[in-house]
């Protein structure tokens, strides 16, 4: 992700990187009142640019060795563009459940793209049947298309409950006279055919990918 990003950054903006990641590397963990790398992560937009700064923000966590409680307190502190960066993060720093709470915060947002972010592989690797589906609806009510859900054909295949809730929704809007997502109808047969989803998939958070939205090619 470094090489990538630094390949479309340019002067003063790869400058910036370059000291944040220094900066992070040198001061790693976190450090109270505030960590040095903490205050970069406000710059990132302002710095690289808004397409950029989720990249930039991930990769400065990463090189800070963030564990939950930094991730924790950077979340809990931070602005949205920074949880959202933060849930992104997860899967490469946080190899167990102990992050679990940041996802559960998120899905109960309304902010899509906090929603968005929380339904990536660390949600995949370790929520239960019954949080994740939650999380699969979270998706259909805020309008977050389910290409998002990490790992979604493996989790939802042979889901009957799955498929029972998003019938009920289907039904819900039909009745209401709304219109049904077409991604609903997908993961729905889906849920109807195959085996028994096997839960979680496991933790693969010592992998590092070129996307910082976790997702691995």
């Amino acid at each position: 992700m470094h090489r990538l990003l630094s390949a479309r950054l340019y002067g003063a903006a790869r400058a910036w990187l370059d000291q944040a990641l220094d900066e992070a590397a040198a001061h790693p963990g976190i450090h109270d009142p505030v960590s040095v790398w903490e205050l970069r992560l406000a710059e990132a937009a302002r710095r690289c640019g808004a397409a950029h700064a989720d990249a930039a923000r991930v990769l400065i966590l990463h090189t800070a060795h963030a564990d939950a409680e930094a991730l924790t307190r950077v979340y809990h502190q931070g602005t949205a563009d920074e949880r959202r960066a933060v849930l992104h993060a997860l899967p490469h720093l946080v190899s167990g459940p102990e992050a679990r709470p940041l996802v559960e915060d998120a899905l109960r947002t309304n902010d899509t793209r906090l929603v968005a972010a929380a339904v990536g592989p660390y949600c995949a690797r370790h929520l239960d049947a019954h949080a994740w589906r939650h999380a699969v609806l979270k998706c259909l009510f805020t309008g977050v298309a389910l290409d998002r859900v990490a790992d979604l054909a493996r989790r939802a295949r042979g889901d009957g409950e799955l498929a029972r809730m998003l019938g009920d929704y289907a039904d819900e809007r039909t009745a209401a006279g709304r219109p049904v997502p077409e991604d609903l109808h997908r993961v729905r047969t889906l849920a109807l055919a195959g085996p028994a989803p096997t839960g979680p998939a496991p933790s693969t958070a010592s992998h590092t990918t070129d996307d910082p939205h976790g997702k691995e090619s």
